[in-house]
């Protein structure tokens, strides 16, 4: 018996090349799967955009100014 576990008769530099193919695509599935993931993400967001009334896009900033404010020379001498 031999120690070659080849059940399709595959020569060892075949099922070399057959491993890294298979890796390969592997790789580029997960990374297919990762780019349409995103882009379903930022067309569910554009979705909910788009629903909105067209008033709610032409409304102000609620924080118009930060929260943290360096005070100029004008608030510290007036204090």
């Amino acid at each position: 018996m031999s120690d070659d576990n080849s059940m399709l008769g595959m020569s060892r530099k075949g099922r070399l090349t057959a491993d890294i193919t298979y890796l390969m695509l592997k790789g580029a599935g997960y990374a297919a799967l990762l780019v349409l993931g995103l882009w379903l993400v930022i067309a569910i967001i554009s979705a909910v955009g788009q629903s909105l009334p067209e008033r709610s896009r032409d409304t102000q900033d609620p924080t118009p100014m930060s929260f943290l404010s360096v005070p100029t020379d004008q608030e510290t001498t007036q204090v």
